[in-house]
């Protein structure tokens, strides 16, 4: 259900967060700021840091984060309507349906639904239905008793065009619907016709719980062996991992997610007591799932098999860039194996180890490469570095660069400064091909100081007024989102009134949203904008003579191009000396 915003922001108002907090878990109150021992995840000191003023929370520990709604989203398993209603009702307000906001989700729940009738149509099929005497002795020789299959809504397809089609009309179930839901399609003739057909079929949700697709097993004849539901309005393949919804706890609580390649893996490392793994939905993983992913645990385990598909498919999807604020790690199962195989043949053993025992995926990449090459060869040494050093350039924290190129240094014989050479003039590339603008200075440090001017923007200090910032002065794409996000919220305040986040964020769960939430709660003294403002010009000066200095690397000496640079990089490195920039 969809209610008036009016009514949500009287519930916010009316609810004490330090209350809600202290029902679930042991709070410890001093000052403005209240701190409590982390529900979702174990600690014994507390790192749930609570602003009541505002509204928000935020874990220092495991990074979760949110407001009112959201608490009670996470600690009670509800949705954010049923949380909304759980609040109001204790609050003592009536709440009104937002008439817009209503007809919106209706057509969501409405497709919601088809799928809910076809997981139950399907698993009814599976468990009763002669004809899937086929499926049941496939489920059975892969180990799946009548509990996994139940608990998982594990279910079959008949082999017949329209079995799903004719179950669903006599429910009153438009085409229409069948067809936007992804369970049906158009045949040549016009007629409709079911998507899944003789196949064992896995229902997919969303991070909500909610089935919004199916990913199905052809057992035999003619087709591909696994095919996934369309892209709808509900199922997106590139923002749904298969077992999220199961295994966010469990990830949380761990703090590290395992990226599996089926959902047969999935199930299987569950069942074994492993409620961590996740596979992506017939497409290869991404940036939208890492997001993801890092809504719950900064580090990500790639497991996948020991052959040379296994290690390519680990690969996959990174060749252009590395996440650089994830510890992604690469785990191999023994020779021949996959996760689902283990645990069956009961090597619970070598699975855990193999996940404990996983290596981050650079160091991963970068020893695939030198395996290439002859390294007892003068030659093949050399192509071996150049190779290993092109990997490295990929990782855009240029500190983690520079430890990599040390380890191909010393494993090929090659020079480190020769190594870091390549490595640098290979990232350059990469900057300026990516950006066609100014190569990337070290994140690290940029980043820092841009999150002090947040901070600052979410205190609303005083210093702020009589400074010229704008949201270009930023080079991550979410700081200048929440930059102008912050602008808007204090154009109208008086300086030292600080937003309402709150408000502001809702129920936003996104990376951003976290981040502005922790740099809320964040206890440490203010910095003085005027100072975070010089930084950001150094910054701003020293990406510009990067840039120039390697268009002076590039270009014919004497030619009016390089003259010009020159003029340009001795005035602003003037500039820089004057801001108090580094020589």
């Amino acid at each position: 259900m969809a209610y008036q915003r009016e009514d949500i922001e009287q519930v916010r108002a009316a609810t004490n967060l330090v209350d809600l907090v202290s029902e679930v878990t042991k709070v410890k109150k001093g000052g403005r700021s209240t701190t409590a021992i982390c529900p979702f995840h174990q600690e014994k000191t507390p790192s749930l840091s609570i602003d009541a003023a505002r509204g928000l929370y935020h874990c220092f520990g495991c990074g979760r984060s949110g407001d009112i709604f959201r608490f009670v989203e996470e600690t009670q398993a509800l949705g954010f309507s049923d949380a909304v209603e759980l609040l109001a009702r204790r609050a003592g307000i009536t709440l009104r349906v937002d008439p817009e906001a209503a007809q919106k989700r209706g057509r969501r729940d409405a497709l919601v639904a088809v799928v809910e009738h076809a997981v139950a149509f399907f698993h009814e099929t599976l468990s009763k239905a002669p004809e899937a005497g086929g499926a049941r002795s496939y489920l059975r020789g892969r180990g799946y008793d009548a509990d996994i299959v139940d608990k998982f809504l594990i279910g079959y397809a008949p082999d017949r065009w329209d079995a799903l089609v004719s179950h669903l009309k006599a429910k009153n179930i438009k085409e229409e619907a069948m067809v936007a839901a992804g369970v049906a399609i158009k045949g040549r003739n016009g007629r409709l016709v079911d998507r899944f057909r003789g196949r064992v079929v896995f229902p997919i949700y969303d991070l909500r719980g909610d089935p919004v697709g199916f990913g199905a097993r052809l057992l035999q004849g003619d087709g591909p062996k696994y095919l996934n539901s369309p892209e709808t309005t509900l199922y997106h393949k590139s923002e749904l991992l298969y077992g999220l919804n199961w295994a966010k706890s469990g990830i949380v609580r761990d703090g590290y997610s395992v990226v599996v390649e089926g959902y047969t893996d999935v199930i299987a490392m569950h069942e074994a007591g492993m409620p961590v793994a996740v596979a992506t939905c017939g497409t290869a993983l991404g940036p939208e799932h890492l997001n993801l992913l890092r809504r719950f645990s900064e580090r990500v385990v790639l497991a996948f098999d020991s052959d040379d598909a296994g290690a390519e498919a680990a690969l996959r999807g990174f060749d252009q860039s590395m996440p650089g604020d994830l510890d992604m790690r690469v785990a191999m199962m023994p020779e021949g194996m996959d996760p689902a195989d283990l645990v069956a043949n009961g090597e619970l053993d070598a699975l855990r180890k193999a996940v404990e025992e996983s290596q981050p995926l650079m160091q991963f990449r970068i020893e695939r490469e030198l395996s290439r090459h002859d390294l007892t060869e003068p030659e093949a040494r050399i192509r071996a570095a150049r190779a290993a050093a092109e990997v490295v350039a990929r990782h855009p924290d240029r500190l983690v660069r520079q430890e990599y190129a040390v380890q191909v240094s010393r494993t090929t014989g090659v020079g480190l400064a020769d190594i870091e050479s390549v490595v640098e003039a290979a990232a350059r590339r990469r900057n300026a091909a990516r950006q066609s603008g100014p190569v990337e200075s070290p994140p690290v440090a940029r980043d820092r100081t841009e999150q002090e001017l947040l901070r600052a923007m979410l205190a609303n200090h005083e210093g702020l007024a009589a400074l010229d910032i704008d949201s270009s002065m930023l080079t991550d794409p979410d700081h200048r989102t929440a930059f102008e996000l912050l602008s808007g919220a204090i154009s109208g305040l008086k300086p030292g009134e600080a937003p309402d986040l709150g408000t502001l964020l809702g129920a936003d769960d996104s990376a951003l949203g976290g981040e502005l939430r922790a740099l809320a709660l964040d206890v440490r003294p203010l910095a003085d904008p005027q100072e975070v403002l010089q930084r950001l010009q150094v910054a701003g000066l020293e990406r510009r003579i990067q840039e120039l200095r390697h268009r002076l690397e590039s270009s014919p000496p004497g030619s009016h191009e390089s003259s010009e640079a020159l003029a340009e990089l001795i005035g602003l490195e003037r500039q820089r000396h004057e801001l108090g920039g580094q020589e």
